[in-house]
């Protein structure tokens, strides 16, 4: 069969596993929701009873002597606070639960650098500051790193990506000296190292409970966003991920990083490329608003693509946007009301289509390359009309994502390290 690499996505919903091959294809796969072994997705011991479950489903498909390395993504800008053996100390906080302490956020605004994505009361930072003053604390971690710890025993190094929210300076590779001064206990930051990296091997105990080899690697992952974008296969300058989910979300890849925090904008370090990207708060969540998706793939097939509605929509659930336009107070533009509700929808979708192009126009006008190619991710990824829409819009190549799973963007990076470790 050939060697095996493992990536572990752990997210808000639950746990997914793929099983890679050296060329990139898949072996197998197995996905876990958090509900079935436990309604508190904010409690560790459930993430890792997810984790644990799916990876024994995996391993059931496939030849486990097989696996030569393990890495995971998680949450952006979730974490929690372990004592030196890794037991959490309190409750995670997630990656939208907000900091209740202005000191502290007034801390981070006073030192950090306006281009630094610590700022907000969501930040990694600033949920590090809070969670510092934790009796017993030894380490703040990422989800991911969390995780890790579990197959590896180490409880002290995070990767590039995951650390961006907390501050970390991925240009100068480094924890910067405005920390301190915002008040962070350094010594309480995990060491930092690039996604792909070998940070161990497995723990006896990892080992045996999964009946891997013990001298498998453990991985530095990365982020559920990135890994989604590494999953694609989207690996040069100008190549294009978008997500058409609920929101709608733009990233390209770039030969330099990008930062506009009026846009929410800000770079995640690749190897020596940088992930740029923003999102938009149209997409297919205003779509839901007015039509079922029964009714969404109805009128879809009778949308005639190839003609303009001529409407000039900017279709928002409510007022506000911020990417690619910054303006709290942009209303919603969803009138004149055409008679036909197919082409209410294809205005719709012509509208969400321009806001992509817009999008990458101004990641283009911020210094990012010009746009060469698409792959597309998300449930309307899927719906052929709307495809054609953008096609047209966008006017480049539209090309298929080799996957839309955020574990086989980590499975990648868990190939590269065996790579690097002389495992395959």
């Amino acid at each position: 069969m050939g060697p095996l690499a493992i990536g572990i996505d752990i997210g808000t919903s639950g746990s997914r596993a793929v099983a890679m091959h050296e060329d990139f294809s898949l072996a197998g796969s197995a996905a876990v929701p958090l509900e079935r072994l436990g309604a508190n997705g904010r409690d560790p011991a459930v993430w890792w009873a997810t984790v644990e479950a799916t990876l024994k489903e995996l391993f059931g498909r496939i030849d486990r002597r097989a696996v030569r390395a393990i890495a995971v993504d998680g949450t952006s800008g979730t974490l929690l606070p372990v004592d030196g053996a890794g037991r959490p100390r309190a409750e995670p906080l997630m990656y939208n639960d907000k900091v209740p302490d202005d000191a502290i956020l007034a801390a981070i605004a006073g030192t950090a650098p306006e281009a630094s994505a610590a700022h907000g009361a969501t930040s990694g930072l600033a949920k590090a500051l809070w969670f510092q003053t934790i009796p017993g604390v030894h380490a703040v971690l990422h989800q991911a790193d969390w995780i890790a710890g579990q197959f590896s025993g180490r409880f002290d190094v995070s990767d590039e990506n995951n650390s961006l929210k907390t501050g970390y300076d991925a240009e100068a590779r480094r924890w910067p000296d405005w920390i301190v001064k915002a008040g962070m206990r350094m010594e309480l930051l995990p060491a930092v190292i690039r996604p792909g990296s070998v940070t161990g091997r497995l723990t006896a105990a990892a080992a045996d409970l999964f009946g891997l080899p013990r001298d498998a690697a453990v991985v530095a992952g990365t982020t559920d966003g990135c890994a989604s974008f590494l999953a694609t296969g989207a690996t040069a300058a100008g190549d294009g991920v978008t997500a058409l989910g609920s929101s709608l979300t733009i990233k390209i890849l770039s030969d330099r990083p990008i930062s506009a925090p009026r846009y929410g904008i800000y770079s995640h370090r690749l190897g020596d490329a940088w992930l740029a990207g923003g999102a938009s708060n149209s997409g297919g969540k205003v779509l839901a608003r007015h039509f079922s998706l029964a009714r969404i793939i109805e009128l879809s097939a009778a949308i005639d693509t190839a003609t303009e509605t001529g409407f000039d929509y900017y279709p928002l659930g409510s007022a506000g946007e911020r990417f690619p336009i910054a303006d709290p107070t942009l209303q919603p533009r969803l009138l004149p009301r055409p008679v036909s509700d197919a082409d209410y929808l294809k205005a719709m979708l012509e509208g969400i289509a321009a806001i992509e192009a817009l999008g990458y126009q101004r990641l283009a006008e911020l210094g990012a390359p010009k746009l060469t190619s698409v792959r597309s991710v998300g449930g309307g990824a899927a719906n052929a009309a709307w495809t054609e829409i953008r096609r047209r819009k966008l006017g480049v190549d539209f090309l298929p994502a080799l996957s839309g799973e955020a574990a086989a963007g980590t499975a990648r990076l868990a190939l590269v390290g065996a790579r690097e470790a002389g495992l395959v």
